[in-house]
């Protein structure tokens, strides 16, 4: 397997998932890939070593960083976003934060 910008933007979406669940996601990816919609249920996910989300801010941002995860993981590499893509909702974010 060739390595590709698309294989860079998979890692990161099991990277981030795996910061979010506290484990590696392999069976969430794999059932991830064979369903047709990408909907996860965050509290089933979630590290349950880590607090609940106090603040609905916080929520938003667990859901942002996980919906981008998802669509990082998606079985055809042509669907996936870029890292730029990605970069910029990130900044997009932050900036809406600061307003």
């Amino acid at each position: 397997m060739a390595t590709t910008k698309k294989c860079d933007v998979f890692s990161f979406g099991v990277l981030s998932l795996e910061v979010l669940t506290g484990k590696h996601p392999g069976e969430l990816v794999s059932s991830i890939q064979t369903c047709s919609e990408q909907r996860v249920n965050l509290k089933l996910i979630l590290d349950p070593r880590l607090w609940p989300p106090a603040e609905n801010r916080i929520l938003k941002e667990v859901d942002l960083i996980a919906k981008i995860a998802l669509s990082c993981l998606k079985s055809n590499p042509q669907s996936r976003p870029t890292m730029r893509s990605i970069a910029q909702l990130l900044v997009l974010d932050l900036w809406k934060k600061r307003e």
